[in-house]
């Protein structure tokens, strides 16, 4: 049985939701980790730049290098859509994120 979320070319074809709270955020940084029965080990990171993303509302997949201690290790195929708040009808005011509300505790 294949799973696609393991071995030397994993595909996991899922959706992330991120909260962005300015334009001013330049990357979006990915640590990728590597999961086996006793721990979870860092592989490495990618960096999306996301001036692309704002200015167009998506970046088609393409491959992004994945780098540890400043050496290449591989790579990640990612494509991104990005959403205004305000054309979803999200209203950030009212403390519901993601359908959990934001405790008032601090």
């Amino acid at each position: 049985m294949y799973n696609a979320g393991k071995g030397s070319n994993p595909e996991w074809n899922e959706t992330f939701l991120f909260d962005v709270s300015s334009q001013d955020s330049t990357d979006l940084r990915i640590k990728i980790m590597d999961s086996d029965m006793s721990t979870d080990d860092f592989v490495g990171h990618a960096s999306i730049p996301l001036d692309a993303l704002f200015r167009d509302g998506d970046i088609p997949a393409k491959s992004y290098n994945i780098n540890k201690d400043d050496k290449f290790c591989g790579e990640i195929r990612i494509g991104l859509n990005f959403t205004a708040q305000r054309s979803r009808g999200f209203d950030p005011t009212d403390g519901n994120i993601g359908g959990w509300k934001q405790s008032g505790h601090h």
